[in-house]
């Protein structure tokens, strides 16, 4: 059974940088052996088109009684990947607010999922993704170790850089590359073996 992917699309800011960054690790993803083969197939999530406000649900996401047609649309999608590459900037020194909070909506549809990361900012995101990878271990989701960090300054292009508002064309070097397509083949391998442990215990229920 082929193992479905999520490229998601942490940001809602008009004139994000992060939709382009998705764009550029969906036709990467593209790529790899195991897209080719059949065996993992990967899709854009954008969050975006869910319309999340502020968390809006009144119990708790581990009970899993969502009320509000957002949250009940929000979950079907999660629930059906097996593993997600989270694509975020670096806000503050922290994951985007809009991430955190279609992160907090869910319980249950991420747990025993895997998922890795592309990150970008003036600083590479890497700690944005260290915030990220906190939230995620509470859901049970295994992380992988390899990840993909993109400079504003040497992997984006600017038409007008003295326009704060130009999102710029994602030119990341062909290292990248390379490390995007290590990052899935760790992706692909937990997210099948987890699949096989969500399988178990749902048998065992």
């Amino acid at each position: 059974m082929t193992t479905r992917i999520a490229i998601v699309i942490g940001t809602t800011r008009p004139g994000r940088r992060s939709a382009a960054v998705a764009q550029w690790a969906h036709e990467t993803a593209a790529g790899h052996p195991s897209v080719t083969g059949g065996e993992v197939a990967v899709d854009i999530v954008d969050i975006a088109e869910f319309g999340l406000p502020l968390l809006d649900e009144a119990v708790p996401a581990a009970w899993g009684q969502y009320a509000n047609p957002h949250t009940l649309k929000w979950a079907e999608t999660v629930a059906s990947y097996d593993g997600f590459v989270f694509v975020t900037p670096e806000y503050n020194h922290a994951m985007p607010a809009s991430l955190k909070n279609a992160v907090d909506y869910l319980f249950a549809e991420w747990n025993d999922k895997a998922a890795g990361f592309v990150s970008f900012g003036s600083a590479l995101g890497v700690r944005a993704v260290e915030q990220l990878r906190l939230t995620l271990a509470e859901l049970k989701v295994a992380t992988v170790r390899t990840q993909v960090a993109l400079s504003v300054y040497q992997d984006f292009e600017f038409t007008d850089p003295a326009n704060p508002t130009d999102p710029g064309v994602v030119t990341p070097g062909e290292h990248h590359t390379e490390t995007l397509h290590e990052m899935l083949g760790e992706l692909a391998a937990w997210a099948g073996v987890l699949k096989g442990l969500r399988d178990t215990a749902a048998v065992a229920a």
